[in-house]
């Protein structure tokens, strides 16, 4: 199964794994997310289906830290580029840390330049 159909949440036969993986399946597209780019939750929902989803995506991103492969949580923001999730890493200024060091500016929480930075998963992962 290609990366794509496993963040898609398919199976080899194609069809929708079940609910409870879907913690597995925004794992999934966030580690597909490069370096340098992010997306937001409301995206990944709509990615897998899932539109109406934004806070799954959410708590699954609260959740990632307890993960065995590495998620690149930090890549995941909300709609306007703010850095909701900061309080779900190891200190709050954790995410901008990571977010500089791909070579992000942050103002206010914010990541400037958000949709020359955006990375949506239904056009680069079709």
């Amino acid at each position: 199964m290609s990366s794509t159909e496993q963040a898609k949440g398919k199976s080899d036969k194609g069809k929708v794994k079940n609910h409870r993986n879907f913690f597995e399946d925004v794992f999934a597209v966030v580690r597909l997310i490069p370096k340098g780019r992010v997306t937001n939750y409301g995206s990944i929902a709509k990615y897998l289906g899932s539109g109406l989803s934004s806070r799954m995506v959410g708590w699954a991103m609260n959740a990632s830290h307890q993960s065995l492969e590495p998620v690149p949580a930090h890549r995941v923001v909300n709609r306007v580029g703010m850095l909701t999730g900061k309080h779900h890493f190891e200190t709050p200024e954790r995410m901008q840390e990571l977010l500089e060091a791909e070579g992000h500016i942050i103002k206010d929480n914010c990541i400037l330049d958000f949709k020359k930075v955006y990375w949506d998963p239904e056009k680069e992962l079709e």
